[in-house]
């Protein structure tokens, strides 16, 4: 990846640390504790393996009905990662580098399914192809579901690299096809990578939209597991498994990077590159962005609007509706602001104050967005039933699942803005006799507050379409617009679940236009 190194820029950057002073131990206690808390399910996958005993887990987890789900699991990632990394990296090549008609267009085109859970693209079609299920539907859905996570880095990647590089292989008589995949092509292996471990961390937790397509994978053996026998221990041990398979394919995601750098001193060229003309092919390229559309956006919307005609005005249930609707909001707003208030003395330590500990504490903090949510909600689920019982389906329970399954987003976001604020206007207000933490509230915190709204709004909105770590942990009495729509597309009332389907969707528009705003304005820094 190409990443260009600006010595002023370093010069700031080091001049942001801050040395060592008496609000140091509240704020490292506070990211101690929350990345203690962060432990508490792989902690608790551990002492479930290490107590079970190895006659109990081989009984448990070595048995036939145990092999098939894995195997399908894996035909699945093998099949969709490169299949994924095909199309993204096509499509990014088309709309980016051609003279593409319509590209702006496009670009909108193939990151919208975004605003569309993933169940919801498993609903329409089951709706729209009642017979179309097994490995080949899985595939389908998860590619139009997923695909945008690898296509806005393999875009923004596309955009940042310096044309001389290409212009240079140009120069000595090589080929467009050799440029592509001797030059451009390996500077975006790191995009690549790091998009399809984002669709692979998705697959290996994603629930509703394999039971849809009636494909067991390793998720949905979990969680039917879990709902036939609450709190059993076959539930908890598979559950061990699915980490080994998530740090697995961790670990191979980190071993195909590579450590290939392709990084630059200077600034680069300040230009993009000129677009590769396609000549007479320049319409017959529509064909893929064209087919992606309407596979991954026709096909819902369709079949959402068919359901909400055929439903009529039977299916709008406000007495349903509205309820469902206000407790989503609730718990994303409530979600998202602990959420953001838990990463904040991490995001000020990674800034302020790197070193050993604050990596250790940093990755604490950050592993259990490699987590699928069965995971984590089985964790809570055993713990407040052994040793916390009052706890066990609490609102209380279920904000905190939220706060661990979306805080490396938070932590993200608020580590960036902070490192944009100078750190001499928390020294200038210390000199003034403020309390050091005081002192890092009104300066810092203030002027991060644009990053930090943008980190609630993406967990707000990764809240408001959750779907399984809902269902484990959510009190007696909470509906979900997400628990609502399951609820009637296990009763197969696909009219009565479209009303539900809607509002997450339109709930989830802002995050699409931010993501693309955000990928817009990458440039080389």
């Amino acid at each position: 990846m190409a990443v260009s190194i600006d010595l002023t820029a370093a010069k700031a950057g080091s001049s942001s640390r801050m040395p060592h002073g008496t609000g140091h131990p509240l704020i490292l206690g506070a990211a101690v504790l929350t990345g203690l808390l962060s432990l508490l399910p792989l902690g608790f996958v551990v002492y479930i393996a290490a107590t079970s005993g190895w006659e109990t887990i081989a009984d448990l987890v070595l048995r036939p009905k145990v092999g098939a789900p894995v195997v399908n699991t894996l035909a699945l990632l093998v099949l969709v990662l490169p299949l994924s990394a095909v199309l993204a990296v096509a499509l990014a090549w088309l709309i980016e580098r051609t003279d593409l008609p319509y590209a702006r267009l496009w670009s909108w085109l193939v990151i919208a399914p975004l605003a569309l859970p993933a169940f919801v693209h498993s609903y329409a079609w089951n709706a729209f192809m009642p017979r179309f299920h097994g490995l080949g539907a899985a595939v389908l859905v998860s590619i139009l579901a997923y695909l945008p996570f690898l296509y806005l880095p393999v875009a923004a990647q596309l955009r940042r690299l310096d044309p001389a590089l290409e212009e240079t292989a140009q120069s000595m008589g090589k080929r467009p096809a050799v440029v592509f995949f001797r030059v451009v092509l390996p500077q975006l292996r790191l995009a690549i990578m790091g998009g399809s471990l984002l669709i692979g961390l998705h697959l290996l937790a994603e629930y509703g939209l394999f039971v849809l397509t009636r494909f067991d994978t390793f998720a949905t053996v979990i969680v039917d597991q879990f709902q036939s026998v609450y709190n059993g221990p076959s539930a908890n041990l598979l559950g061990g498994v699915l980490v080994l398979l998530c740090l697995a394919l961790l670990g191979l995601e980190t071993r195909l990077r590579g450590d290939e750098r392709y990084a630059r001193v200077g600034s680069g060229a300040a230009r993009r590159r000129s677009r590769v003309p396609l000549g007479e092919w320049r319409w017959a390229a529509l064909a893929l962005p064209l087919a992606f559309a309407l596979l991954s956006l026709a096909v819902p919307v369709l079949t959402l609007a068919r359901w909400l005609w055929s439903g009529g005005a039977a299916i709008w249930r406000l007495e349903f509706i509205i309820p469902a609707l206000g407790q989503t909001a609730m718990l994303a707003l409530a979600g998202a602001v602990m959420t953001t208030l838990a990463a904040v003395p991490m995001a000020w330590l990674a800034v302020r104050a790197p070193g050993r500990v604050q990596r250790v504490l940093e990755a604490c903090h950050s592993y259990v967005g490699a987590l699928p949510g069965v995971i984590i909600a089985l964790a809570l689920v055993s713990i407040t039933v052994r040793v916390a019982l009052p706890l066990y389906q609490t609102l209380a329970t279920l904000l905190f699942a939220y706060v661990l399954m979306f805080l490396p987003r938070a932590l993200v976001g608020l580590r960036t803005s902070i490192a944009q604020a100078p750190v001499e206007l928390e020294r200038a207000a210390a000199s003034l006799g403020r309390p050091p933490v005081a002192a890092i509230w009104q300066t810092t915190i203030r002027l991060a507050a644009p990053g930090a709204m943008a980190s609630a709004a993406l967990a707000a909105l990764g809240i408001t379409t959750e779907l399984t770590a809902t269902l484990m942990l959510a009190p007696n009495g909470t509906r979900t617009l997400a628990m609502r729509f399951w609820s009637y597309t296990s009763e197969l009332d696909f009219a009565s679940a479209a009303p539900y389907a809607l509002l997450m969707i339109v709930l989830s528009i802002p995050l699409v236009i931010l993501l693309h705003m955000q990928s817009d304005r990458v440039e080389q820094v």
